[in-house]
Parts: structure tokens; sequence; C-alpha cells
């Protein structure tokens, strides 16, 4: 027995020693979740620069990284890498995207479904931003204006707005949102934003919504008096050394030319000049209160779409991208000092290859057209219950269907959905399909690829079947696209830098929701409403001995 207990107290004493040579975690570590310990108030920004990537996938910036001299670079070197960085929402497009990172929140709290969803209320197919009651400045269609209102919560935006109270007498925060297209400028900079400013196919100038003004401000007629966006007339998007311009741009300004700028990174070049003037109209960063500026790049996602993310297009356009990124930072620098900004750059989707690509590969791979998917279940459902309009409505995968006609047959609508379901799952790229009816039960698998799903079902705004199609198969519409659960989609780039940030690489698991709530804590205001996930505290200054 007291051989036994000398045994056992030899073997208590290596454990302890063991334990006490284990490493502690150091610069560019991640820190497990529970291992921040105290720290001391951070430095205070004097502006947020949040700038997203339209479909910049995250190993686009580790497969290019050596050409990067720029925006990029600088993030890259001076700035917290999450290298595991993920959506975990689905699907995985541009609206949700720009929505989720400054609001922390799923689809199932702020309501933002997709692109485009079916509204049961209106009986029309409508966008995120559409909004009935306003008009769009400068356009000359009659259709409805844009807005936040469809948003239903609170942004990093509206909480450093509503942080000083109505009555306070200090320098309130300034927040702007600049995009090619409307969501990306609306969504991320929220309901109390001083304006969000898009680009126009028609004219090429800025414009924006009665949402935010009686009429468009005089400074933005003033810039679009100028006609920056005619200085490309001509100019095809190429690099020396090829034959074929990777985008023809014409010589006559028109709406063709406007449009074929979103296939190069000058419209990225018209967003920088276009927020340069901004940050100056409105002293961004230059006053007596912290600012926000939300900047999105449009053109990689139209690039990626039309060549495919193996292009050398895509490639190119993510090294103008880098150039045009440090153009505006150096103006910042000039402006506000870099070491005054907390920046923090993601992306609101990666992208697929081309099915063709994957096949030559001898990857799986496949189209499935939208019309086998919904005219094969349309046919079913007419054939088990009679003849009628039993769709009303798409978005995406997901039907909507007609409810009242369901009603009026007598039929069961949970039975009804199920039946969908089956035929769905008939169809050899369908590898998931979910009823409304699963999805409101949580009958549902706990892999994230459901936990996705049900994050993101929405019950007002979501169809009646969630489908998921096997990895690397898409539907007809693009060439490329994205919008799957999977990495290839997930996977984005989540880089902080500035003020209390300590560079490194972060290999532990982190999420788009985490942004809004850490941006939060670090300015020391109340979260947005429907923030959810963790604070990246590994990052801070004073964690763990930084």
């Amino acid at each position: 027995m007291g051989e036994m207990l000398q045994v056992l107290t030899r073997s208590f004493h290596v454990f302890v020693a063991a334990a006490l040579l284990l490493p502690t975690f150091t610069y560019g570590q991640s820190a497990p979740h529970h291992a921040s310990g105290p720290r001391q108030p951070l430095p205070k920004p004097k502006m947020v620069l949040a700038v997203m990537v339209d479909q910049l996938r995250y190993d686009y910036l580790m497969r290019w990284k050596g050409e990067f001299k720029g925006g990029f670079h600088r993030l890259l070197t001076k700035g917290a890498n999450f290298t595991n960085g993920h959506l975990g929402h689905y699907p995985t497009v541009t609206a949700i995207g720009h929505t989720t990172i400054l609001t922390g929140a799923y689809p199932i709290n702020h309501g933002i479904v997709g692109n485009d969803w079916y509204d049961r209320e209106s009986g029309k197919k409508i966008e995120s931003i559409t909004d009935f009651n306003e008009k769009n400045f400068g356009e000359e269609s009659d259709g409805p204006g844009a807005s936040p209102r469809r948003l239903k919560v609170s942004t990093l935006g509206d909480q450093m707005k509503m942080a000083l109270g109505t009555e306070s007498k200090a320098e309130k925060p300034v927040v702007v949102g600049i995009s090619l297209k409307d969501r990306s400028a609306i969504m991320p900079s929220g309901h109390m934003a001083d304006g969000a400013f898009w680009f126009d196919r028609q004219t090429g100038d800025f414009i924006s919504s009665s949402y935010y003004f009686k009429e468009l401000p005089t400074w933005v007629k003033n810039y679009n008096a100028k006609k920056p966006q005619d200085a490309y007339l001509g100019k095809d998007f190429l690099v020396p050394g090829l034959a074929a311009p990777f985008t023809k741009v014409p010589g006559t300004a028109g709406p063709m030319y406007y449009s074929s700028l979103w296939n190069t990174p000058y419209s990225s070049e018209l967003i920088v000049k276009f927020a340069k003037t901004a940050i100056d109209q409105y002293k961004i960063g230059q006053r007596g209160a912290i600012d926000l500026l939300t900047v999105s790049f449009s053109a990689n996602d139209t690039v990626g779409h039309r060549d495919g993310p193996d292009a050398e297009s895509v490639h190119q356009m993510a090294v103008e991208t880098d150039r045009i990124l440090g153009d505006l930072f150096a103006y910042l620098d000039s402006k506000v000092g870099m070491d005054n900004v907390l920046v923090v750059l993601s992306a609101d989707h990666g992208v697929g290859p081309m099915p063709e690509t994957n096949i030559e590969r001898n990857m799986p791979a496949g189209r499935i057209p939208r019309t086998l998917l919904f005219d094969t279940l349309q046919k079913a459902l007419s054939g088990k219950y009679g003849e009628g309009k039993w769709i009303l409505g798409t978005a995406g995968s997901s039907p909507y269907f007609d409810n009242a006609l369901i009603k009026s047959k007598g039929i069961n609508p949970e039975e009804f959905r199920a039946f969908a379901a089956d035929v769905v799952r008939e169809l050899p790229a369908a590898v998931r399909v979910y009823t409304r009816d699963q999805l409101l039960k949580g009958q549902v698998p706990s892999d994230e690829v459901g936990q996705r799903v049900i994050k993101s079902f929405n019950t007002k705004h979501s169809g009646d079947l969630e489908v998921i199609m096997l990895p690397y198969w898409i539907g007809d519409g693009s060439r490329a696209t994205h919008g799957s659960p999977y990495s290839y989609d997930t996977h984005v780039p989540l880089l902080f830098m500035g003020p209390g940030v300590v560079p490194g690489y972060y290999d532990g698991r982190a999420m788009q929701q985490d942004v809004a709530l850490t941006l939060a804590t670090m300015l020391e205001i109340e979260p947005p409403s429907s923030a959810e996930g963790r604070v990246l505290s590994e990052m801070f200054v004073g964690v763990a001995g930084k």
C-alpha cells in the first residue's frame, strides 16, 4: 500500500511539472473562449471602417498574398487575421451577408432571408430593400424605392447613434454606407444612417432614396456633375501581355457603358472616390465622436459569377482591389491617421467552382435547372391533388405554396408539404429537403449545415421547403455562383486592424456573427438588439500578457 502511494505521489508530481512546462498563450495564437482573462479598457478609435468585398473567398488572400502591396497587405501584416472565419447562415448571398456583419443576427431574427423572396402580404417578389413607400433619386423607373425597413433588428451604427441619447449635446456619430449595390450600402449602415449611397447603372451617378433625404444632397449632386464615372470610356479591363481583355468597355457614355464598369476594377475606384468625398463632407473621424463608414466593393462578385473562381480575371480583380483599398487607407491616414481607425474586413460569401471545371478535375459537380426543380414539383402536385397553380413564387430553391388553394381543397397542409418534400428528394442533386413544419419543430440534424438552415428560417418570410443541393451542384443562372452551406461559400476573410488589436494569425473558429458583438464591446456600447456569437477577445491588447 505504501509503495502504491509513493508511485501515485511521484506520478502527480510529474503531471504538475509537465503542466508547468506547457506553453502559455502567445502573440498570434487563438485563446480558448474562456481563457481571455481580465484586461484594461481598450483605446478608442476615431472611426470604424467596415469593408466588405463581395465574393472574396478567404483562400484568395492566401493564394495571392505575395502580390499584395496595398490594403490587403496592410491588413494581413498589421491586423488580426481569423483564418477560420465562417458565415453561420444559409443561403450565403449578398443581402444576408451584408446584414449579418453589423447586426450579429441570423435571418430567423433579422428577417432578411435572401436577396429577394416572395412576399405573401403583397403577392409580389420583392428585394431585401424594397420599400413601396419610398422613391429612389436619379432613376427613371417608377418602381419602389429602397430602405432598411425590412430589417427587423438594430445594427452597430444604430447602437452608436442611440448610445448618446436623444437629448445629449455631445457630437453625434455619423454613419454612412457606400456600395455599387443598394442592399450592400443600406443593410450594414442600418436604420439611423445619415445616408446610404449606391451606383445607378442608367446614369453612372451615385444615388440614394427618399428614406434618407427629401432630395439628393447638394454635395452628391456636385460630385455627380463632375462625371468622374466617364473617365474610363473605352478603357478595357485587361492585363498587359494578354490578347483579349477581361471586359470590353464601350467608348460612349450610357447604360451599356455604366453597366460594363461593374465587371472592372474601375467601379471600385469610383467607390473610393465617392467615399473620399463623403469623408470630407461629413468630416468622418475628424470630429468629437466615433463615426462609422461602411464600404462594399461589388465588382469582384460580378466578375466571379461571369468567369468563375479559377479565372485569371478574378485573380487580377483581387490584386486591383488590394491597390484600391490601399488608396482608401492612405487617404484616411492623411485625414484621420490610420492608428485612429478601427478596421474590419470580411466578405458576404465565397463562391463555388464552375461545375464544368470541377468535372474536368474528376470532382463531383453538376447543374440542376430551376425549371426542372419547380416544374417537376408542380407536375407532381397537380397529379396528386388536381390542377392548380400550387407554387405562388420562389426564392432560390425554395417554393412558396398557395395556402388558400390548399385550404379550399381540404388538404392537410403539413401532409401536402411532406409530399412535396418527398418529390424533391427524388431529384439526383437534392441531398437535404426540410419542410416548414420540420424547421418549426426543430427536426433538423445538429451538424453545421442543419444549424445554418434552422437559424436562417424566418417564419414570415421563408418558403415552405428548404432544398440543399449536393456540394458543387448549382443552378443554371450563372456560370459560377454561391448560396450553399458548404465551406467554399461560408469561409470568408475576418480581419481586424486598429486601436486595441494585436496583429497575428488566429486559427480558432470564428463566425461573422461575432463581429458586431466584438465591435460593440470595443466601443463600450450596447450590442445590436439580436447580436449572437462571442467576443473575439483573444486579439485584444492586454489579454494573456499581450
